[in-house]
């Protein structure tokens, strides 16, 4: 079975904490902070890899963890990072975030990484916030949390040349002949299921990998049959050879096979059907198919490249797979993604939000979560430098802006506070 979608959830691992330690030497009685720092997270990765084809495995499994750094230790030893954890998937592995539906990176090259989830950076020990007026420091800074997501895999075949037309019309036989690839050819009029690759070989640096796209009825844009499902593969193909049966052999008319091919193209995706299509007028060793070809010349001959000719025979096809490789050459052809805006960085945030609520002045976000967790409430020292990471940050200033007075209430994350400068 081929297997092309896949959601699953990612979760990167979340920073040590620092530590809260002090010297113990036997001629060190008033020994100093020794905290070390935590460890980063673990990111998440995705990496291509060429010997896998399908997303089968993310159908098994759907939730991946990074491992959590580790925290920090006395006489200043760091805590150990995380482990990355690796996700392997195949070349053309489209990756989308769940909730949005954006893009966020097109897996199109081998051996290419990217870091879907990043790990929580490492906390300071208290070993780090030392100052001339604060030598003993009895606070650490936590660890902050690893980026969770859920995103979607989409995989879409990397072919140069793709292969549509309707079932039966022998596009099956067209790549086994000119190609190693061995699809199974019969006369049927259901529809492949699984996209079938071949390489064709035309000498010394005159290669090009052709797909046979199944699925392509009247219908499949709306996801009539598996249609829709095999039309995303038609995205990634520099251009395509629209095969038909020429002799209508099964009362089919060809012009109109043409055009309903061509409608579900543009119906899925409009720029599909600006892709450049070379006709493969196929059966032309089937009584009746001079006249339909001259029909078709008539019809549509000088908007297209028309190659008529027999997969069963192969009469014409080394000619054909020629002229696809010029064009190929010719050809200066960019991976369909999405538009630009639907591009998303995901860099975590790190802000803090200053803002009223229901009459309630309120302050939160990552870096305040982070902040809130760091701080010994019971300690002078570690109060301070909360205000003071609080001033820096313009919280205070923002508050201020929101019309905030002495003695009113301040609400971070779940804790109440008495506003005074």
């Amino acid at each position: 079975m081929f297997i092309d979608v896949a959601t699953i959830k990612l979760k990167a691992g979340k920073g040590g904490d620092g530590a809260v330690a002090w010297r113990r030497e036997k001629y060190e009685p008033a020994g100093g902070p020794a905290g070390g720092d935590g460890g980063d997270g673990g990111n998440v990765i995705f990496k291509t890899d060429e010997g896998i084809h399908t997303l089968m495995d993310f159908r098994y499994k759907r939730e991946y963890k990074a491992q959590n750094g580790e925290n920090g230790r006395s006489k200043k030893q760091f805590g150990k990072d995380g482990e990355d954890i690796i996700l392997k998937v195949p070349v053309g592995t489209l990756v989308k975030d769940k909730k949005t539906g954006g893009v966020i990176v097109d897996l199109k090259e081998k051996n290419q990484e990217f870091i879907i989830a990043k790990g929580g950076r490492g906390g300071k020990g208290n070993a780090r916030f030392t100052t001339s007026t604060r030598q003993a420091p009895s606070f650490a800074q936590a660890g902050s949390k690893g980026v969770e997501r859920e995103v979607i895999l989409e995989l879409k075949l990397l072919a140069d040349v793709g292969l549509i037309g309707f079932p039966n019309v022998g596009k099956s036989t067209l790549l086994s002949v000119v190609s190693a690839a061995k699809p199974k050819v019969a006369n049927y009029h259901f529809t492949t299921l699984k996209p079938n690759l071949g390489v064709v070989n035309l000498g010394p640096e005159m290669s090009f990998v052709i797909a046979d796209i199944p699925g392509l009825i009247e219908g499949a844009s709306e996801g009539l049959g598996l249609g829709d499902e095999f039309l995303k593969h038609v995205e990634r193909t520099k251009l395509l050879i629209h095969v038909l049966d020429i002799s209508g052999s099964e009362g089919r008319n060809p012009i109109e096979d043409f055009y309903k091919i061509n409608a579900e193209l543009k119906n899925y995706n409009e720029k599909l059907s600006e892709k450049p299509q070379i006709i493969f007028a196929n059966k032309m060793d089937i009584p009746g198919a001079e006249e339909n070809l001259e029909l078709f010349k008539n019809e549509l001959g000088e908007n297209y490249k028309i190659f008529s000719g027999s997969a069963a025979t192969t009469e014409n096809l080394q000619d054909l797979m020629k002229y696809v490789f010029n064009e190929l050459q010719n050809y200066d052809f960019e991976y369909e993604t999405y538009d630009e805006e639907y591009i998303e960085t995901y860099e975590r945030e790190e802000g803090i939000q200053v803002y009223m609520e229901d009459g309630k002045f309120k302050v939160d976000g990552p870096y305040i979560e982070k902040l809130m967790h760091s701080t010994n409430f019971e300690d002078i020292d570690s109060l301070r430098y909360f205000q003071e990471n609080l001033r820096k940050n313009n919280v205070i200033d923002k508050l201020k802006e929101l019309g905030i007075d002495e003695g009113d209430s301040v609400f971070i994350l779940e804790y109440e506070f008495e506003f005074f400068e």
